[in-house]
């Protein structure tokens, strides 16, 4: 399911994704078209930290969380609201960055949380919810 519309006030995108394979690709894709509707009021480095941020975030759901991924944004006043929801309840946690073996453990601490004005994270019982406000 996906929405947005074109009437001066943005509509959310609301997009979900099976969590297969090309998941990340194609929310980073539907992410960038979003993106590019909204005014033109912004930094050019903010469409590529949302992208980052959105990349981050759906690829974790799909590496640590098996079946559906939801991802959705926001736009409002001066900034933009991802959020990604998956199947795991785990909640995220820091971790030693892995600088060999290519197995991640920068994207929570470095860039997400470096990236957002705010970070939360809604546990529901069947998985959770990671909202990342950035500036736009």
């Amino acid at each position: 399911m996906e929405s947005s519309a074109g009437s001066g006030v943005q509509a959310p995108l609301y997009v979900a994704f099976d969590g297969g394979s090309g998941t990340c690709v194609h929310a980073r894709e539907k992410a960038a078209a979003f993106l590019a509707t909204l005014a033109s009021a912004r930094r050019d480095e903010a469409v590529g930290e949302v992208l980052l941020v959105v990349s981050e975030l759906v690829t974790n759901a799909v590496r640590h969380a098996p079946g559906p991924v939801v991802l959705a944004l926001n736009a409002g006043a001066g900034s933009v609201r991802i959020t990604v929801r998956d199947t795991s309840t785990a909640l995220p946690a820091p971790r030693a960055p892995d600088l060999v073996g290519g197995t991640g453990g920068f994207g929570w601490p470095t860039i997400i949380q470096r990236l957002a004005a705010d970070v939360s994270v809604v546990p529901h019982p069947d998985g959770k919810e990671i909202h990342a406000v950035l500036p736009w």
